[in-house]
């Protein structure tokens, strides 16, 4: 499911308009990334949470050539399925 498929699936089931359930969606989605970005956590229970994850840099080989490279931290961020959607897909 895409986006605006999503969008369209929303409005549908509350019989919202479009263009106030794609606004909503987008401030949702909005909102999730300045908090991403901003280092915290998000959790919507029964559902899911994300995690920003800080990696450390580390010495890795270029596959190509074997050449060592140094690839530098970076931040990811994890996705833990709560336990009502993990019941609900793996019934």
């Amino acid at each position: 499911m895409v986006k605006a498929e999503l969008v369209a699936k929303v409005a549908q089931q509350r019989g919202l308009k479009m263009t106030v359930t794609q606004r909503a969606v987008d401030t949702m989605f909005e909102a999730m990334t300045r908090a991403l970005a901003g280092g915290e956590g998000i959790e919507v229970r029964g559902f899911a949470s994300f995690k920003v994850k800080r990696y450390k840099g580390y010495q890795g080989r270029n596959p190509r050539t074997g050449e060592p490279i140094k690839v530098g931290p970076k931040v990811g961020v994890v996705f833990k399925p709560g336990a009502e959607l993990r019941r609900r897909v793996n019934p």
